[in-house]
């Protein structure tokens, strides 16, 4: 089968009956993305203005605006929805432009039904392009989150934790920092807001800087405040081992859930139903894709805080990822959605495909 063939099958997956074929602008707002994803990914966005000076990206990836357009249409209608056309990002060689199909499955009212079917679509994506034993990473978002809700710690410090999750070097950095002992803030502890702001005020005025062409002595008082505060509580030694230990577990599936559950007893928490949970989706992956290899990484999860749950990708030979998908249902109510919305999706790079095809 030629490439332009291909292209053509896979354009028969994602617009097949019961699908909608969706197909968003090219020149989007960059706004949602650096609210979502943060200035990492917005540094990889192509970004151009309109003769008004309004600011567009170029599409960078087809979840967020058919997120978007679905909640203007009614957030908890169930639909489905395909792509497939271009995304623009920045790579060190300069800016380009891949090929990505998928499909996004938003608000159907069985979860498990609906990752089952995101992964018969994977699996047919694969066949199309003849990857029969894929190698695979798998990663559990409500795992971590189960065991980060039980860990014992000040609560200021969960959420700073929970951010980092899938930067390895940012959480190594900051698990770093909570096992060093912490010295005294400097500047005027103890004092109340209002005459720490006062004294912020003053040191800006004597130093020649505005009190208002940049952060206002309130911005920069509270910060300080919070800063205290993160300073004053400290994670327990223990903890931090046992959050070390939990992200370096990596393996073969069966093994790697084994682990976790030893670690877990050991340490007298209990994971509840997340960890079940996470061996029933992880199977379900492993039959559905037929993995050739399937390597559960309790550390992996995309960049993204609005993912839940399962986390997967497949990978070619050369480690390029060829397709990726996961559950996202916090997506829709981080755009404006009254609440959570189960949503999961897969996406698919065509032309990393057709090359693992040519090899």
């Amino acid at each position: 089968m030629t490439p332009a063939a291909r292209r053509d099958a896979l354009k028969g997956l994602v617009s097949a009956p019961g699908i909608t074929f969706a197909t968003p602008p090219i020149l989007i707002s960059p706004a949602p993305y650096f609210d979502l994803a943060g200035e990492q990914f917005g540094a990889r966005m192509i970004l151009t203005q309109g003769t008004d000076g309004t600011e567009f990206c170029l599409r960078p990836d087809f979840t967020l605006p058919i997120a978007m357009d679905h909640i203007s249409s009614g957030a908890a209608t169930p639909a489905a929805y395909g792509y497939l056309g271009p995304v623009f990002r920045q790579r060190a060689e300069g800016p380009a432009e891949f090929v990505q199909g998928g499909m996004e499955l938003l608000a159907l009212p069985d979860a498990g039904a609906a990752l089952d079917r995101i992964i018969a679509f994977a699996r047919a994506v694969l066949d199309l392009y003849g990857v029969v034993t894929p190698h695979m990473r798998v990663g559990d978002i409500d795992l971590f989150e189960t065991l980060l809700a039980a860990c014992d710690m000040p609560e200021v410090w969960r959420p700073r934790i929970r951010a980092r999750f899938g930067h390895p070097e940012a959480m190594a950095a900051l698990l770093d920092r909570l096992a060093s002992p912490h010295g005294a803030p400097e500047g005027p502890a103890g004092m109340k807001l209002d005459d720490i702001i006062d004294w912020v005020g003053e040191l800006m005025l004597s130093n020649g800087l505005s009190l208002t062409e940049s952060r206002s002595p309130e911005e920069i008082a509270r910060r300080y405040v919070e800063k205290q505060a993160l300073e004053a509580a400290h994670v327990p030694a223990p903890t931090i081992a046992l959050l070390r230990d939990y992200l370096a577990i990596s393996g073969p599936a069966a093994e790697a859930l084994a682990a976790i559950d030893r670690l877990a007893r050991a340490s007298a928490l209990d994971l509840g139903d997340a960890l079940a949970k996470a061996e029933t989706r992880v199977a379900a992956l492993q039959t559905g894709l037929a993995a050739g290899s399937l390597v559960f990484d309790a550390g992996f999860s995309p960049r993204l805080d609005y993912y839940t749950g399962l986390t997967f990708e497949v990978t070619g030979r050369r480690g390029e990822v060829l397709v990726s998908g996961g559950q996202y249902d916090r997506l829709l109510r981080r755009l404006g959605a009254a609440r959570d919305i189960p949503a999961v999706g897969c996406a698919v790079w065509a032309e990393r495909l057709d090359e693992e095809v040519a090899r």
